[in-house]
């Protein structure tokens, strides 16, 4: 059987192709490699950021593989350490993930692309939480989905599973740009590229913090960064980096950012 997943390292990017025709569905197996290529994007000092991107342009992911589930793949079964497609749940993932989507971005394929950072759209993507058709719940979208647009806007796509064009969800701010189809990936690699020129150590403490400060109170969250209880932060302001930084600004010039 082929690979389902292809990777090129692009210097400090890692761009990870979810190539599993005809809708690049996600089983457990298939997960569960996933999880395993992000955990080492995470664990590799020489790569800063990753690109997630499908392969054709139909879909961008047709999410839960139902036909996998019909041999008896369970949908609670081994999804990996990173959790359905491999970064939903992955502990410790403080670099920068880009997802590129091309096509149908149908239920945990929709999700899936929630699980990046940044999302960029082809003009002919498409979005939709059909699970309520399934009788079952899209869950990482009901936690996310809301936090991200408008609340009513959330419910809508929750509640009647309508379709969403690439227009629309970036008129909402769900997609951070849309391009042409032809375009998108290239577009997608370059501001990858831009990121993985940045400062490492400042991306992980934002990732870290954005991350576990949900459950907390802004008070509480602001006197842990100030106490330097973020293991993140902690890094961050005993770094050489943030000498660095403040040296280059001094100095008017590009800081070299060394992720110690």
């Amino acid at each position: 059987m082929t690979d389902p997943l292809r990777t090129r390292r692009l210097g400090a990017v890692l761009e990870v192709t979810l190539d599993r025709p005809p809708a690049n569905a996600i089983d457990l197996a298939t997960s569960r490699a996933m999880g395993r290529v992000f955990a080492g994007f995470r664990d590799d000092p020489e790569l800063r950021v990753a690109v997630l991107r499908t392969g054709g342009d139909r879909f961008f992911s047709a999410g839960w593989d139902l036909k996998a589930a019909a041999a008896g793949d369970p949908v609670d079964g081994d999804y990996g350490e990173g959790g359905f497609g491999g970064i939903q749940l992955l502990p410790g993932l403080n670099k920068p993930v880009l997802a590129a989507v091309d096509g149908m971005a149908v239920g945990g394929g929709f999700e899936l692309a929630l699980s990046a950072d940044l999302i960029y759209a082809a003009e002919t993507a498409m979005f939709a939480l059909p699970e309520i058709d399934a009788g079952t719940l899209a869950d990482a979208a009901t936690l996310r989905l809301p936090t991200r647009i408008p609340h009513h806007v959330a419910m809508e796509l929750l509640l009647t599973g309508r379709w969403m064009d690439a227009a629309e969800a970036h008129r909402w701010g769900l997609v951070n740009e849309v391009h042409a189809a032809d375009r998108l990936a290239d577009r997608v690699l370059e501001v990858a590229a831009r990121l993985a020129e940045g400062p490492p150590l400042v991306f992980a403490a934002i990732k870290e913090v954005q991350r576990e400060s949900q459950r907390l109170t802004f008070a509480e969250a602001m006197r842990r960064i100030g106490n330097r209880e973020f293991p993140a932060v902690a890094k961050l302001y005993g770094s050489q980096d943030q000498l660095e930084g403040a040296k280059a600004f001094a100095e008017r010039r590009r800081p070299v950012w060394r992720g110690n």
